[in-house]
């Protein structure tokens, strides 16, 4: 297990709310002893700019302390990062869907990756049937929500999701959604072909759950992408726009 450094801020951060209560959003500036944390890669570093990683640890209102299922960890990003943020006495639970691992052997070496670190509980169970603690401040995904949507999966994928999500979020606990940019209005029409979704779409689905939209965000808005291109092509990788949504569990 690797162990890593407990900053002043963590300290400072803690007394804004009681742990385990989600807060008003903290400035983004508080957060820069938690991008320094020696357990994020130097790769991670790089892409902080672009991922605006702490804006959006703010919006979504990251605290010392606090219980974070990552859903979908893809390359672990966000899992170091929660990580770092939340500290000794907080835990991420970081879960990787069984399927992704067995299409990419990438995505099991990123879990494993993540199981090393002190207070990280890694997670493989197939996507439909997620398996998170109780009382969990937060449940975030970024850029994986259309995935639950894919033909590959069961068509109640993302209505069981979002219903685990509600399941493990304590009362006031907070389900922050990342997403690329479809075009308005077109619903689940990108999912596979461009690996993008409808905000309306999600925010539909997840108020279905019974969660309420608790703000949103367009700070990876980005008025070049036409929103009409796969997200992997070269023309639009790493720069198509996003959106950000934060949901509260009722309580």
């Amino acid at each position: 297990m690797r162990s890593f450094l407990v900053f002043a801020v963590a300290a400072s951060l803690a007394v804004a709310a009681p742990l385990g209560v989600a807060s008003a959003q903290t400035a983004p500036e508080a957060y820069e002893a938690v991008l320094a944390s020696p357990i994020r890669t130097t790769e991670d570093r790089e892409r902080d700019t672009a991922r605006h990683a702490a804006d959006t640890l703010a919006f979504a209102q990251v605290q010392p302390g606090q219980k974070i299922a990552d859903m979908i960890i893809g390359g672990g990003y966000f899992t170091r990062l929660f990580s770092a943020a939340v500290g000794p006495e907080g835990q991420v639970v970081a879960w990787q869907p069984a399927e992704f691992i067995g299409f990419q052997a990438s995505y099991g070496e990123a879990l494993a990756a993540a199981a090393a670190l002190d207070n990280v509980e890694a997670v493989s169970v197939p996507l439909g049937a997620p398996e998170w603690p109780k009382d969990l401040d937060l449940v975030f995904t970024a850029q994986n929500y259309h995935d639950l949507h894919l033909k590959a999966f069961a068509e109640d994928t993302a209505a069981r999701v979002n219903a685990a999500a509600f399941e493990a979020l304590k009362p006031g606990g907070l389900y922050v959604i990342i997403d690329h940019d479809a075009e308005p209005e077109s619903g689940l029409a990108a999912v596979d072909s461009l690996h993008r979704i409808d905000v309306d779409q999600v925010r539909r689905e997840v108020e279905a759950a019974g969660f309420v939209l608790d703000g949103s965000s367009d700070l990876l808005a980005r008025t070049d992408d036409p929103r009409t291109a796969n997200v992997f092509d070269p023309s639009i990788r790493g720069r198509t726009s996003q959106f950000m949504l934060r949901f509260r569990k009722p309580g």
